[in-house]
């Protein structure tokens, strides 16, 4: 899954916090990405130009972030649905809930919107933004 935005590296830092994932580590023999980068004669201008996050049990897919000069303008068509809360329910899984939002928005996201409890969908879910605006729930 590819992510476009303006700033790569602290936006893979904000989803492997979120996912519980790992920003992909440099290739053997280096110590940083940076290393690796000017080894290979990337300007450090364009060091900060992807950033990738990986589950180390090679579970869950890849995260692709790569900079893009153009700002987001409209709501995300795709987007991921983060459970904070697996097999809890009712008052347990809302404080789950609440707990692990106040977690990413510290982190730099926000809260767009509350879908509180209906009956098609009895459970808390928010809609929420990354640093930099896109959507993802998290239930």
């Amino acid at each position: 899954m590819t992510f476009d935005c303006a700033a790569p590296a602290a936006l893979a830092e904000f989803w492997a916090f979120a996912t519980g994932g790992q920003v992909q580590p440099p290739p053997a023999g280096f110590d940083t990405w940076s290393a690796a980068l000017t080894a290979w004669g990337v300007p450090e201008s364009e060091h900060d130009s992807r950033s990738a996050v990986i589950d180390p049990d090679g579970v869950t897919p890849r995260l692709f972030f790569q900079c893009v000069p153009e700002p987001k303008t409209a709501k995300n068509r795709v987007h991921l649905d983060l459970r904070a809360a697996p097999g809890l329910s009712g008052e347990e899984r809302r404080a789950a809930i609440e707990a692990r939002a106040a977690e990413l928005v510290a982190r730099g996201a926000r809260v767009l919107n509350r879908l509180e409890p209906t009956a098609m969908d009895p459970e808390l879910c928010l809609v929420m933004a990354d640093p930099e605006g896109n959507e993802f729930c998290l239930d």
